[in-house]
């Protein structure tokens, strides 16, 4: 198990995303401080390792998301790339909230304004090309060495996400948290269906699998649904392996029309018309209701990971919540599932994108590191409550998503293909509910889908 814990330790940090410290010593201004000896430790990390060269002028790199690198009410504690940030450069992270639906509107405004905001969440997979195209984010070749031993690895990562022959995401590690199926295991017991868990452990975990265990639970006349969440349509059409909109060869590409994507989402038309589906249809309504797991209403609540990254959890999946990697895809040559990364985008006007660089290379340092990966994985299990099960689980989503690395760019050209594919009416979300054919809704948008796609390859 402890190799288990040290391979995803970093990543589980880099989804739970916490911050600023202070330097080895000092008294710790947060609610969670590293305790003593541990901040030492880390302090002889960020001392000795030899892949953090040089040193930072300015100390403060300013960071704009939905969401603080720096502590905040989760129950995390410091994080280790954070506080090797401080010992090694005695730099900090200094905090622009901004509200998730406005984030690119803030944005805009902050660079319109020379506010010198370094850097941006790459992680949601909505940035590239749109921002390079709108020149609002700012390529990162003269910046990140990918000879550099720390880097070396992601190279053909960062190679996913170039635009007219720039590199533009610092990618510190692919994840497979992008999506899993949460569910609780009691529900199972209860309802005499097999643990999820066991059939992914046996190969079994299918379309076939999720599909059959949701039609011997699903009862609306009884108060039982199925598919909770606003996630699981992508999640789902993960694991065919096409993505909707690609990007090859530094070239957006339409795969509406792709054999895997028509069977995919005849799937889930069959879904959406046997009431497999709850989330937007009948009665359910939008609203998602995690709490419901717990409470062995609904069967599969299909969402990142990061619904498990706090204090918090069990108070709605339940004590003896798990979760899987979405099924596998029984007619695709490889076990495909959602892929997330961690990483940023540089921002066009930044004061300080050497201290981006540096503050990326303390976290390549935590997730290559063993001992800073070992004591980041301590706290995951201090501070979430976290069962080895659980981890090792998370473990295995990483390294099937690094196996095959794969994302989808249909949120990252434009508001009007988002707009687009989004739709309930004929984007990606209406077959499940039971209404709409695939085949009927590529008619009415693939036009217009590619139209906008030739306009942003100019």
């Amino acid at each position: 198990m402890r190799r288990s814990r040290l391979a995803v330790a970093a990543m589980l940090l880099a989804s739970m995303t916490c911050g600023m410290l202070t330097g080895c010593g000092e008294e710790s201004k947060y609610e969670k401080p590293l305790d003593s000896a541990t901040a030492e430790e880390v302090g002889q990390i960020a001392a000795s390792d030899e892949r953090l060269t040089g040193e930072l002028t300015n100390k403060t790199v300013k960071w704009m998301a939905n969401w603080d690198i720096n502590p905040d009410a989760t129950g995390k504690s410091t994080p280790i790339e954070l506080e090797i940030f401080h010992d090694r450069y005695q730099g900090e992270i200094e905090y622009h909230a901004v509200d998730w639906n406005s984030r690119y509107d803030a944005l805009a405004n902050a660079i319109n304004g020379d506010e010198g905001i370094d850097f941006f969440p790459a992680g949601d997979l909505d940035c590239i090309p749109k921002g390079a195209i709108k020149e609002m984010f700012a390529p990162i070749d003269d910046y990140i060495d990918f000879s550099d031993p720390l880097f070396a690895d992601m190279k053909d990562e960062m190679d996913l996400f170039q635009w007219k022959g720039k590199h533009y995401v610092i990618v510190n590690d692919v994840s497979g948290d992008n999506c899993v199926v949460i569910y609780n295991r009691d529900t199972m017991e209860e309802n005499g269906l097999k643990d999820p868990a066991k059939l992914f452990e046996e190969g079994k975990w299918d379309w076939n699998a999720f599909e059959d265990s949701l039609k011997q639970f699903v009862d609306p006349d009884n108060g039982q649904s199925g598919i909770d969440g606003w996630w699981f349509e992508a999640g789902l059409s993960a694991t065919c392996g096409v993505p909707y909109i690609g990007l090859e060869d530094g070239k957006l590409v339409n795969n509406l029309k792709d054999p895997a994507i028509e069977r995919l989402q005849n799937w889930m038309f069959e879904l959406g018309s046997t009431n497999c589906v709850a989330i937007g249809v009948g009665d359910f309504g939008w609203t998602a209701m995690p709490n419901y797991i717990g409470e062995g209403k609904t069967l599969y609540y299909p969402c990142g990971a990061w619904a498990l990254y706090n204090d918090t959890w069990k108070n709605d999946f339940g004590e003896n919540a798990m979760f899987v990697p979405m099924p596998k895809d029984p007619n695709a040559n490889e076990y495909y599932i959602p892929c997330g990364l961690d990483g940023y985008v540089m921002v066009k006007g930044g004061k300080n994108p050497e201290g981006v660089a540096k503050f990326a290379a303390c976290k390549r340092v935590t997730i290559t590191n063993e001992r800073a990966n070992e004591i980041a994985t301590e706290q995951l299990y201090k501070d979430y409550g976290w069962t080895d099960e659980m981890v090792t689980m998370l473990h295995k989503c990483h390294e099937m998503a690094k196996a095959n690395p794969h994302y989808d760019f249909y949120n990252a050209v434009s508001s009007d293909v988002s707009s687009i594919l989004d739709s309930n009416e004929n984007g990606i979300r209406a077959a499940s509910k039971g209404q709409t054919q695939w085949s009927e809704s590529v008619g009415v948008i693939y036009s217009a889908i590619d139209a906008y796609l030739a306009d942003a390859n100019k």
